[in-house]
């Protein structure tokens, strides 16, 4: 693992991943309520699934709602809650320093 991989996440990280993980639980309950309750279940002991994590990566990702673009360009995309790139980032850096490869 590299040093990013090491670094532990502070509580303003983790109420970030909190917040997100909330709104990719509720959304996946809606399509796949299996799925929800396995990643629901890992999310609550501490230990999601690596198949989890990876969805929760890929979610974030499809989801980011600010983009910092121009207005021109659309700095804007609603969702259902507000999701920046460093959101991301934090989201995969948490997984990451959990040992999931995202």
């Amino acid at each position: 693992m590299d040093d990013k991989q090491q670094q532990p996440t502070g509580p303003e990280d983790r109420r970030t991943v909190e917040r997100l993980v909330t709104a990719w639980l509720a959304e996946t309950e809606q399509h796949d309520r299996a799925a929800a309750g396995e990643a629901r279940a890992g999310w609550e002991s501490g230990d999601l699934s690596e198949r989890a994590a990876q969805d929760l990566a890929t979610w974030v990702t499809a989801r980011i709602t600010d983009t910092g673009f121009t207005e021109d360009e659309g700095p804007y995309v609603e969702g259902p809650v507000r999701i920046t790139p460093a959101d991301k980032e934090t989201v995969r850096d948490w997984l990451r320093a959990r040992g999931h490869s995202v």
